[in-house]
Order: structure tokens, then C-alpha cells, then sequence
């Protein structure tokens, strides 16, 4: 049975595969636009156009990557309140990222949130949306991964450890900020390089979440130390 975390990285999945192999099918002509009703003219794709559409790739394949992770972080901290964990039961990383989420929030917006403080004080400062802020490539998530006490193994072979992310981060910030045009930034890449781009980020993804259904699985949330379960 696939997980909701599956599922919808694999939903979004698909949605970038298709985007790429509409690009890859505009760059070598096999798709084209066809122009009027009754008399349709065929007309070739503007090339300029096809470098925009490419660049705009770069935007799909952080969007992937970003909401992957959202959503992952977001699997642990609903674990842990599903499970019904307490503070002095979860793992030394876990608890100093309670104590720093808690540190962002004013007191008096989660005051009521909190009724039993060692359960309640897990979940109370966190929230999704202050995760990642545009900065997420393989050295962010390696870092989370060492923050939370999941993996952040791969198969290098196939996923290239998320090296290409670091690609996908870059041009999105520079199209993001305007520090180049999209036109700039697509013709830098062939969709097959594109393509191989996103087949990695995929796969490298997967295995991310891999990593982290087993540390659900196991409870390697736990601290270790201590004895008893939640």
C-alpha cells in the first residue's frame, strides 16, 4: 500500500515528467503549433520560447523538491503526535528542534494549543511553512536529515547524492530574483540534460523518503537512552 507521503510525491512526480517530455518533444520538433480553425497552418515552435519553457523546468523541479521535504518533515511531527510522544521520550537532535521552533512563535498564539505540555509542546511551534525558504539542495537536506536522526544514504550511481539540486536551487533563485532571464537560464541546458536533471532529482527524492518511512517505522525518533514506548 503506498503512503499519503507517496503519493503525492509521486502525483507531482508525473506532473514534471510530463512537463520535460513536452520540452524534450518541442526542442526536437516532433511537436508543433497548429494555428486556425478551418485552414490550420503548422508553424514552428519560436526558440526563444522553447528556452523560456526549459528555464521554467528549473521552477517545476524546486517546487518538487521543496514540497517533498515539506511534507516529509510534516510525516514526522504527525507521527509523533499520532503516537502520542512526549518531550523527554524523543532523541537529543529532536528535542533542541522543539525548543527552536518554540522560540520563533509568540507565547500567546499557542498558549491554547497547549493543554498537556510534555505531548502538546512537540507540535505547538512547529510549522511547515518556516522549513525550507527557498534555500533546499542536497547539502540542506543531508543537514536535516543529521538535525532529525533519519538517513540521508542514497544510491550515488542513481541519485548522484542530490548534487543536482544545488543547479535547481541557483536558477531558481536567479529567476526568482531576475538575476537572469528565463530565456538565460534555458539556453544553458538540452532537455535531454534536463531530463536527466529530473530523473535523478527524482530518484534521489524517493530514496530520501525511503529513508524516512523506515525511521517512522522503527521509531528512531525515540531517544535510545530511555527506556519504555510512547
Amino acid at each position: 500500500m503506498t503512503s499519503t507521503l507517496f503519493e503525492d510525491f509521486n502525483e507531482r512526480s508525473r506532473e514534471v515528467s510530463k512537463y520535460f517530455m513536452f520540452i524534450k518533444s518541442l526542442e526536437q520538433g516532433t511537436t508543433k503549433l497548429s494555428i486556425g480553425d478551418n485552414r490550420p497552418k503548422i508553424k514552428e515552435i519560436d526558440s526563444e520560447l522553447v528556452e523560456t519553457l526549459k528555464a521554467s523546468g528549473f521552477l517545476l523541479l524546486y517546487n518538487l523538491v521543496e514540497s517533498t521535504m515539506r511534507n516529509a518533515i510534516q510525516a514526522i511531527f504527525d507521527e509523533l503526535q499520532g503516537q502520542g510522544v512526549s518531550y523527554d521520550q524523543i532523541r537529543p537532535e529532536l528535542k533542541k528542534i522543539v525548543l527552536k521552533n518554540l522560540k520563533k512563535r509568540d507565547p500567546d498564539k499557542i498558549f491554547s494549543s497547549i493543554t498537556a505540555i510534555s505531548i502538546d509542546i512537540i507540535i505547538a511551534g512547529f510549522d511547515k511553512e518556516d522549513i525550507f525558504s527557498g534555500n533546499l539542495d542536497g547539502r540542506k537536506i543531508r543537514t536535516t536529515a543529521i538535525e532529525y536522526g533519519f538517513s540521508h544514504q542514497t544510491n550515488y550511481a542513481k541519485t548522484g547524492n542530490g548534487s543536482d539540486l544545488l543547479i535547481i536551487k541557483q536558477n531558481r533563485k536567479d529567476l526568482a530574483h531576475g538575476f537572469k532571464s528565463f530565456a538565460d537560464v534555458g539556453k544553458d541546458k538540452t532537455a535531454n540534460e534536463l531530463l536527466e536533471i529530473k530523473n535523478k532529482t527524482v530518484r534521489y527524492l524517493r530514496e530520501i523518503l525511503q529513508n524516512i518511512e523506515q525511521y517512522l517505522s522503527s521509531q528512531d525518533y525515540l531517544d535510545s537512552s530511555t527506556s519504555g514506548t510512547p
